[in-house]
């Protein structure tokens, strides 16, 4: 594992030559993430900063590679069922609902909310946004088209939150498969239909230092699995930004084993799994 004297030296060099700024990142996630850049390029750090510094490109795969992108279809079930039961529910009476996926990594979680929204009767009202900072995922989410062998087991999890109610176990639908995406086991693909294609809007975004790049304001943002990898400092800019881009008693959703602590979070409303803008 590399020293904090390295780990300074090379986000300190990456902060010179380009907008990119790790300085707040958790030390021991940053730490591992070099580490793993630097086994399969085969390098040691000076060669690894002398590369950077002279190849914008590579410089560019080196951030993609830092950033984090894990999702899935309807990731969490629970957290999905509670969002169509205790959350979105209380927009239907909104003529425009606003929606902000912040680090949406390669869109299933994306278009799990426009499956949801669809079957709620809320998909024409919502506005969908989506960022992240890596355009190499991006571009996956904005095709919408993934593994079929990697998400199979997903499918369970859209069976969970469209096809069953948790809540009242006799209210069971059978919502095909197809109503939403093509599978092609042959080809390994699944794809999104293209009317949930064409609905989001999807855009390269720094979190850190961008802030709110859609000028506007929105009644849900979902920020999961992405603070984890921040410092408590970081954490609570982001959480500082997203209170004022929310409505008032609009939702932020977080991952499952994040939360919010200090001064901050005197300003949301926990509700179980969401917090709710005072």
């Amino acid at each position: 594992m590399l020293s904090k004297e390295e780990i300074t030296l090379f986000i300190n060099v990456v902060k010179k030559i380009s907008t990119y700024d790790f300085s707040d990142y958790s030390e021991r996630s940053f730490a591992r993430r070099i580490d793993k850049i630097l086994s399969d390029n085969r390098m040691e750090l000076p060669a690894l900063i002398s590369k950077v510094k002279s190849s914008p490109e590579f410089l560019e795969k080196v951030v993609k590679d830092i950033t984090v992108n894990t999702t899935e279809l309807f990731r969490d079930p629970s957290t999905w069922q509670a969002l169509r039961f205790r959350v979105l529910n209380k927009f239907e009476n909104q003529s425009v609902i606003n929606i902000w996926h912040a680090g949406c990594s390669t869109g299933q979680e994306v278009y799990s909310m426009l499956i949801l929204l669809n079957e709620m009767g809320l998909f024409e009202k919502a506005n969908v946004f989506a960022t992240d900072l890596n355009t190499d995922v991006l571009n996956v989410a904005k095709k919408g088209e993934y593994k079929y062998r990697f998400n199979i087991d997903y499918l369970d999890n859209f069976d969970k939150v469209i096809n069953e109610n948790p809540f009242n176990y006799e209210d069971v639908v059978n919502v095909p498969y197809t109503k939403y995406f093509q599978v092609d086991q042959n080809k390994d693909l699944l794809k999104m239909n293209d009317f949930l294609v064409n609905k989001p809007l999807f855009r390269k975004q720094d979190l850190i230092n961008d802030g709110n790049i859609f000028y506007t304001k929105f009644d849900l943002i979902l920020c999961r699995n992405v603070l984890i990898y921040f410092n408590h400092e970081l954490q609570t800019r982001i959480f500082e930004m997203f209170h004022q881009n929310l409505f008032a008693k609009g939702y932020l959703v977080l991952g499952a084993h994040e939360s919010m602590l200090g001064p901050v979070a005197a300003k949301y409303k926990r509700k179980g799994l969401f917090y709710v803008k005072k």
